[in-house]
């Protein structure tokens, strides 16, 4: 309304206390599921910490696919909503209780709620300390896909040397990760990229086969590979196109760890078909069940943190987005057709 900005300034001239009682940010909020188009730029109040609360000033957010998975309604959420969870920064403000942090420190967390903003609110629980030597960017980049490869290959299937794994999207944030662990714990790692690009990229990382799935069949090829005998472990974030074809990669026994679904849910399945298949071992994991104490996650976000900051583990950002271009990229995350990880920056 023409003359409105007018009226505000002289509104703020006479209400002085209103300039210090409220005081905003730029977050990205969702008022209905839909496309990339329902990430919209709003002005919202910052939060203030409550008991066991820290207040951070965001430098960099994490992108990943469980913010489309709640943009979309695949997974449940109430709105209007501000997404995002993984994201580091500075803290500004403790919230009653807090020890252990002061402001200023520069952390991290994979539970920061509405991280696509300028601030956002972290259980103290959940932050833990960046070590010198690596950027805010790089802090986020590593938390979520760094503790997701941790979990991967120490826990869900201990990997051992000598073992065989195949890592689908071995070019992607979790894979490029998950690749370095493997190898620096001896395993032999077959992963299946699209591109000759990424094929290079996964090759660098320590993978020891590389598998053109647009040009090959990945089954045949992990048989061809592995003398017929199959591999030890699937890691499979894919889903919905590879489940089947994974099943049929390993060896009796063997394990499919399914942590994600980027083309799609996997269709019912009736178990029965993997004792067929050589008693074989399926799991649905999610990163929330292995950073469920503070020792874990802790020992987790410790040991990738620091193999980041000493320069054993490669960190890969290939796109770091303003704020307000969130829908760009989640569309450039969704298109699978990037590599490492991508970042907003407020």
């Amino acid at each position: 309304m023409e003359g409105s900005d007018d009226c505000f300034q002289i509104f703020l001239l006479h209400n002085p206390l209103w300039v210090h009682s409220y005081h905003y940010m730029k977050a990205i909020q969702i008022l209905e599921t839909g496309g990339p188009e329902v990430l919209q730029l709003a002005d919202l109040p910052i939060p203030h910490p409550g008991p066991g609360q820290v207040l951070i000033r965001i430098e960099a957010t994490g992108v990943n696919f469980i913010e489309i998975y709640f943009r979309k309604g695949q997974y449940k959420a109430s709105f209007p909503l501000t997404p995002g969870s993984e994201a580091s920064g500075t803290v500004e403000e403790l919230g009653p209780g807090v020890q252990g942090f002061t402001a200023g420190d520069l952390v991290a967390s994979v539970s920061v709620m509405g991280s696509y903003a300028e601030y956002a609110l972290v259980p103290a629980a959940q932050l833990v300390k960046v070590p010198a030597g690596l950027t805010p960017e790089q802090a986020a980049a590593a938390m979520l896909q760094g503790m997701t490869a941790h979990y991967l290959a120490y826990s869900t299937f201990p990997l051992k040397a000598g073992d065989t794994a195949l890592v689908h999207a071995g070019a992607g944030g979790v894979g490029l990760l998950l690749t370095q662990l493997a190898a620096r714990i001896g395993a032999r790692v077959i992963t299946t990229v699209s591109t000759t690009a990424k094929a290079e990229l996964s090759l660098e990382a320590g993978a020891s086969d590389v598998i053109l799935y647009t040009e090959q069949d990945f089954e045949a090829e992990v048989k061809n590979l592995t003398g017929g005998k199959g591999v030890d472990v699937v890691y499979d974030s894919v889903g919905k196109t590879t489940f089947d074809k994974s099943l049929n990669c390993l060896k009796p026994r063997g394990l499919l760890a399914l942590f994600g679904g980027s083309s799609g849910a996997v269709p019912p399945f009736d178990p029965i078909i993997l004792s067929g298949k050589g008693s074989l071992y399926v799991t649905r994991p999610t990163l929330w069940h292995y950073i469920a104490t503070r020792a874990e996650l802790e020992l987790r976000a410790g040991e990738i943190l620091g193999w980041a900051a000493s320069g054993q583990l490669k960190l890969r950002t290939e796109h770091i987005f303003p704020l307000a271009e969130a829908a760009q990229a989640q569309t450039a995350l969704e298109s699978r057709n990037t590599t490492g990880k991508i970042l907003l920056e407020p």
